[in-house]
């Protein structure tokens, strides 16, 4: 199913639509956003609401709220209390105490500091039969009893809707009120809104429709069957018709819809029976370094941390060389199809016979990072950290002894003996601490004691596989089931330092309607997978001419079967394993520079167009606009240094040496990052590109074929094989190769 283009990246030349013209007199405007996740972290729309905070309060100032439920840790840890500085918004709260419900106001203590409303949810529930029956009348929705966050979601929309009943009676006709609702848990409050006819603007996102994931995580052929569904019959099977009804009612009822992604926006046509109005695409608050090449820097420090812990975990097993050993990982949310996680698996074990067939001294650590049920830390996995800090202890303490009796000998004016150096005590303690890293057992998989662990998903897969961390293995597992935290016993870093020290993010989602990980990658200058079935994927190749190049990879599982998305994904991982050191660090290079595609301080006008938008359909007699009127594609173009044929840069075997040739394509960071950063400013336009399913460039075709499979597939590397082989640049300083692999 093709998929239209959505609104051109040209607004970043300047080139903007004629709405941009007219700004919103926002000291005559009050703009609410509402989210389940406001001050309350439970996934990605977390991530959503908090970074755009800071470009919201940019433009809104105090004329901006953020609304949620109150949940009594959050607020001491995360809220600032204060008092409302509007007296319309103290006057509405206050209604709402005098009546029995607990509302809180503060900062939310993140970059922008925006004011929050905070409403009790408990205080309230004993309302909630009463707001059920409003429901009912309002629109036949029923929440049957057993559901408790589909009556959480009730009591806070009804909460909100109060409150914007007594702020408009309170405001009059000026200022006028804009309400932005994030997701279903939100719905209520918008659909209860509407229907008693508060004279406010407003706009409602959906991040994910809630049925898609729900068939999607059900293995089911989603996209090439989404005009066949029974929408109703498959929302009642999985017992989530209420929840759907009060998210197709939100999105009938708002002024303006939005989706962040396109491969979303087709989804929603066919789920919610509403093409959305603006596709708003997630950004991230990019902070740029002043020094060029100072997050490499920060690479090389978190990789160091990351050998670490590898050298703990595998202790008696450590027959690698960390020195060509890459780090890649996935993670996110526990759902084992809809993030990839099965065709993950199933393409390291592939990758492990292909390093193996080709006699590739290159070493894979693989990271899986999703949260399960679990029983706190493996046994073993704490006492190998334990044994890596008692031999770094006794390696330490024989250091100074031997630094104490060279120094001695040296102001003799002698030479020492080496072999009298170290006496017969030293050699005990070092033997002793040699057969202390003596083990009979393989390294551990998981770090954690899993819940029922025969029937894990992950497990299982690493079982069936047969991945177990042995000496012959050249992809190593380790499945953490916990999120990351610098508080860690076993592995002390948090989420980004980890996500620096790594070299390549693999997220091969089937049901992904953004994806912050891989965007999260770029932004910190590491090369990440992803698929052209997740909104950051699709907005990359449309955005991107060679994505390859600057370390997107982009796996097709739209257009081609799961053996064959495998294969694809498979080839990937493996020729980033063949790149040398030069290569990956140039290619870290280009991939930080794409961040400026993602800064909140671009996409964060497709939601001042939303806004816009919302205003002129709920006054139109105040506020008019002209619809976004779709521009051509820009399309960011090959990095500059990339030489047009591969021919020349072709190694004869397929893993080459780190040394680099003396006649390798020029390479200057400086000029290539100076054309990257004006081709943002100005667009490069191409021409037309095809809808649909687009042609891959290049000749190149990889066979894989292993004798463990039925079949070997012979495969169209799309442009990542001719990207690799292209990267015949010279090194950017020869003590950066050194120090940042």
């Amino acid at each position: 199913m093709p998929l239209s283009r959505s609104l051109s990246m040209t607004s970043l030349s300047g080139v903007l639509p004629a709405w941009e013209e007219d700004e919103l007199p926002v000291e005559d405007l009050l703009l609410f956003e509402v989210a389940w996740e406001v001050t309350n972290k439970v996934g990605g729309i977390y991530t959503v609401i908090q970074s755009k905070a800071k470009i919201t309060v940019d433009e809104w100032g105090e004329n901006f709220y953020m609304m949620g439920p109150y949940f009594e840790h959050n607020f001491k840890t995360q809220v600032e209390g204060c008092d409302p500085p509007n007296p319309a918004i103290r006057k509405a709260m206050d209604a709402l105490i005098h009546n029995g419900c607990q509302v809180h106001f503060g900062r939310w203590l993140i970059e922008g500091s925006p004011y929050v409303i905070l409403f009790d949810i408990g205080s309230a529930a004993w309302n909630l039969d009463r707001w059920k029956g409003d429901l009912w009348q309002t629109c036949n929705i029923g929440l049957p009893y057993h559901d408790r966050e589909a009556n959480d979601s009730l009591i806070l929309g009804s909460l909100i809707a109060w409150f914007f009943k007594e702020l408009t009676d309170n405001l009059g006709d000026k200022p006028n009120v804009i309400g932005h609702f994030h997701e279903w848990q939100a719905g209520p409050g918008l659909i209860l809104s509407r229907s008693r006819k508060i004279p406010m603007a407003t706009v409602f996102t959906t991040h994910a429709t809630l049925l898609g994931r729900y068939l999607c995580a059900g293995n089911v052929d989603f996209y090439n069957n989404l005009d066949k569904f029974d929408i109703d019959k498959e929302a009642g099977d999985r017992q989530i018709y209420h929840r759907y009804c009060l998210e197709r009612a939100a999105v009938h009822c708002a002024h303006v819809f939005t989706t962040v992604s396109q491969i979303t926006a087709v989804e929603a046509k066919h789920m919610l029976h509403r093409k959305p109005d603006v596709v708003t695409p997630n950004g991230l608050n990019v902070k740029k370094f002043s020094a060029m090449h100072e997050f490499q820097n920060l690479h090389s420090t978190s990789k160091a941390r990351i050998q670490e812990f590898v050298r703990g975990h595998f202790y008696g097993h450590l027959d690698f060389n960390l020195d060509k050993t890459l780090f890649f990982f996935i993670a996110g949310r526990y759902e084992f199809s809809n993030k990839g996680a099965d065709i993950f698996l199933e393409s390291l074990s592939r990758l492990n016979y292909l390093l193996r067939v080709h006699r590739n001294d290159m070493t894979v650590v693989v990271f899986l990072i999703m949260p399960a049920k679990t029983n706190n830390f493996n046994v073993e996995s704490l006492k190998g950290q334990a044994v890596r800090k008692q031999l770094w202890d006794t390696a330490h303490a024989v250091k100074e002894k031997f630094g104490k009796r060279l120094y001695d000998a040296l102001l003799k004016g002698q030479i020492p003996d080496m072999n009298t150096i170290l006496d017969r005590d030293d050699f005990t303690i070092m033997k002793r601490a040699i057969y202390a890293t003596q083990r009979h057992s393989l390294p551990p998989v998981t770090t954690h004691n899993v819940l029922d662990d025969s029937t894990d998903p992950i497990l299982s897969n690493v079982r069936r596989i047969g991945l177990f961390n042995s000496r012959n293995d050249r992809v190593k597992i380790i499945f953490h089931p916990e999120f990351l935290s610098s508080t860690s016993p076993l592995l002390p870093m948090d989420y980004e330092d980890f996500v620096r020290g790594c070299n390549l993010g693999v997220f091969p989602s089937y049901y992904e309607p953004w994806g912050y990980t891989p965007g999260e990658c770029s932004v910190m200058g590491i090369p990440s997978v992803t698929t052209n079935l997740s909104g950051f994927g699709c907005f990359m190749e449309e955005h991107v001419s060679d994505p390859a190049a600057y370390g997107i990879y982009i796996v097709d599982r739209r257009f081609r079967s799961p053996e064959e998305s495998c294969n694809q994904l498979t080839q990937f991982m493996f020729t980033f394993c063949q790149q040398s050191r030069r290569q990956r660090i140039i290619q870290r290079n280009r991939t930080e520079r794409l961040s400026d595609l993602l800064d909140w301080r671009y996409l964060g006008r497709f939601y001042i167009h939303a806004r816009h938008l919302a205003l002129s359909r709920a006054f139109p007699e105040k506020f008019k606009t002209d619809p976004m009127v779709p521009l051509k594609g820009f399309r960011y173009p090959r990095p500059y240094s990339v030489p047009p044929s591969p021919s020349a840069s072709i190694h004869s075997t397929p893993h080459h040496s780190d040394v680099e040739e003396d006649d390798d394509e020029p390479y200057d960071e400086d000029e290539e990052a100076e054309r990257d950063r004006l081709n943002i400013k100005a667009p490069f336009v191409l021409g037309t590109v095809p809808e649909g399913k687009k042609k891959h460039k290049g000749p190149t075709h990889i066979a894989i074929s292993t004798s463990n499979y039925k079949t070997g597939v012979s495969e169209r590397f799309s442009p990542l094989k001719t990207c690799i082989l292209e990267f015949t640049d010279v090194l950017i300083v020869s003590m950066i190769s050194v120090n940042y692999q």
